[in-house]
Formats: structure tokens, C-alpha cells, sequence
């Protein structure tokens, strides 16, 4: 598969997914780019703005397995991973799976469990593997986690801890829709009783596994030229001096970021990065990677804000 092929691909997944789902189109593009380069996304968003919705629609349009975990403060590290029961009949242990051993997992309010509980997921984002009682248990190469977080009602809930959100490849911040959009929702779901069904409304197939993984495979033919390298770590290295952030992004940061700039370049057709594509990822790539300093959050600036201002001041290559 060559990147004509690839944005191909995500043409026919757009078209599908549009069928759906009203408006979104960053949010859609940058699961595209996070499923081509192996990673996971954090959407941030009201309720009722589509994101389980969403991410329903996008695991339909690949044929994905789909699994949700819904996180509440009682939820268990075995309600997520499984664990090993006693058969009584045989006398021996035998696993039984949680809902993580699927292909795309939807963690719905993420924020609503424990940090015990949120690790849960550490290792299989990471290395897309779970180990019970000692014994690795591997997981689909394809596996990837939408996670969602409500930003209004913050009581009850639990930070995610940085090692968690490093292992996100995007934090997306989804706002409400224009009122031409938000016609379009209503004219389009009005008249539906209950949720919302992905296959219902025509959202179809639009590849399977193994052609995303052929997509996947295209992306290591992507050109990254040492000038686009340096201006991934200069951006990386500007948020660890700039006095408004306290904690920068890490070297992960600009590795992972360097890899979605190759998946959208191949979105885009083309088989090398440009600095465009690094501009258009590095807000969702480091938003949620920095901290800011004490004096910022005083003076109450935004950590997005902050990030732009280092996109705009950061010279580019060219």
C-alpha cells in the first residue's frame, strides 16, 4: 500500500463516518493519525457532544472489535483486565477476559475511578499487553483507547496522573457545534427514540484489519528530513524553558509526535512531513504534557494558550 492508498482509506472512512455523525472533522482526523501511528486519544468534552457516539462509529467503519468500560469509583482492576477464577470441576484456574481484551477500547469518564484502577490501563497502552497473576497475555496489535472526560462536574472525579497521560498520543478538547450543526444533529436524530445506532443510520465497513495494517506499514515509508526533526525537538524543548510551564513534555513527547506528523502526511497523500504537519498536531500532542508554573495559573493563563504562543514563536523551517 502506497500513502495515495492510504488517504484513500481515510477518505472512505470520513465519508462513513459522516454519515453519523454532524461536524467533528479535527476530531475525526486526529483518530485517523492516532490509529496510523499506534496511539490512543483523550477526548475532553460536555456530555451529549458525541464522543461515545463517535468513537462507536469509528471502530464500525474499520470492523473493529468494540469494548466500553464505563468508570465509576467503584470499579476494579479485575473488572477491567479480568482474572483467573477457580473451575471447581477441573480443578484448575481459568481466565476469564475483561472487556480491555478487545480492539478499540471506549473508557468512558475516565476520570471517575481511582488512580489504582486508571493504572490498570498503563500497560496495555503502553505495550499493548496484560499481565495476570504473572502470565503475559498479549493484546490485538490494532488496540487502541479512546478515552472521555467530562470538564464541568468535577467532583467525584481523579486527575489523571501524568505517566497516565503521557501515554496518550492526543488530548482533544471538543466544544459545542456551530448552530448550522447543531440543526443538522437535531434533523438528522430527532425524530430517533433511544441512542443512537451507528449501523442504523448507514455507517459502513469501510476496511479491515488487514488493511489497516498495510495503512500502518505505509507509514514507515514517510520522510522526516533533519530539519523537521530538529524543529520537533526545538518545540519539545521550548515548553521545558519557558518560565510559564513548570513540567514540559518529555522526550516520548517528540518521538510520538514526530510519528503522527509521518500518519497525517500520508492522510494528506504525501510521502514526507512538512511543518505544517507538526504545527497542526503539537497543540493536542502537548496540551496535556505540561504543567504550568504557579505564577501562570495565578495570573490565569491557559495551558493551551501558553502552547500556541511557543507554536508561534518556535521558527520553522523552511
Amino acid at each position: 500500500m502506497n500513502v495515495s492508498d492510504v488517504k484513500a482509506l481515510a477518505d472512505r472512512m470520513r465519508g462513513e463516518i459522516g454519515k453519523a455523525v454532524v461536524g467533528q472533522a479535527e476530531t475525526v482526523e486526529l483518530m485517523l493519525t492516532a490509529l496510523l501511528a499506534g496511539g490512543h486519544v483523550l477526548l475532553e468534552g460536555p456530555p451529549g457532544t458525541a464522543k461515545t457516539f463517535l468513537a462507536q462509529c469509528f471502530a464500525r467503519t474499520l470492523d473493529l472489535q468494540f469494548g466500553r468500560i464505563q468508570f465509576t469509583p467503584d470499579l476494579m482492576p479485575g473488572d477491567i483486565i479480568g482474572s483467573n477464577l477457580f473451575n471447581f470441576q477441573t480443578s484448575t484456574f481459568t481466565l476469564t477476559r475483561g472487556p480491555i481484551f478487545c480492539e478499540l477500547l471506549l473508557a468512558d469518564e475516565i476520570n471517575r475511578t481511582p488512580p489504582k484502577t486508571q493504572a490498570a490501563l498503563l500497560e496495555a497502552m503502553q505495550e499493548r499487553n496484560v499481565t495476570i497473576d504473572g502470565v503475559a497475555n498479549p493484546l490485538s496489535e490494532r488496540f487502541m483507547v479512546v478515552a472521555t472526560q467530562n470538564p464541568i462536574e468535577q467532583q467525584g472525579t481523579y486527575p489523571l496522573p501524568e505517566a497516565q497521560l503521557d501515554r496518550f498520543l492526543f488530548k482533544q478538547t471538543l466544544k459545542y457545534p456551530s448552530v448550522e450543526e447543531e440543526r443538522m444533529i437535531v434533523a438528522a436524530h430527532g425524530l430517533r427514540a433511544g441512542s443512537p445506532n451507528p449501523a442504523a443510520m448507514g455507517v459502513g465497513v469501510a476496511a479491515d484489519s488487514a488493511t489497516v495494517g498495510e495503512a500502518v506499514q505505509a507509514i514507515s515509508q514517510i520522510r522526516l528530513v533533519d530539519e523537521v526533526v530538529a524543529y520537533v525537538v526545538g518545540l519539545v524543548r521550548a515548553t521545558r524553558e519557558t518560565p510559564d510551564i513548570e513540567t514540559g513534555a518529555s522526550p516520548r513527547s517528540a518521538a510520538m509526535l514526530a510519528t503522527a506528523a509521518r500518519a497525517r502526511a500520508a492522510l494528506q497523500g504525501r510521502d514526507y512531513v512538512i511543518p505544517d504537519d507538526i504545527k497542526a498536531l503539537a497543540l493536542p500532542a502537548l496540551r496535556h504534557r505540561v504543567i504550568l508554573s504557579p505564577a501562570a495559573e495565578i495570573e490565569g493563563r491557559q495551558v493551551d494558550q501558553i502552547v500556541q504562543g511557543l507554536i508561534e514563536r518556535v521558527e520553522a523551517p523552511r
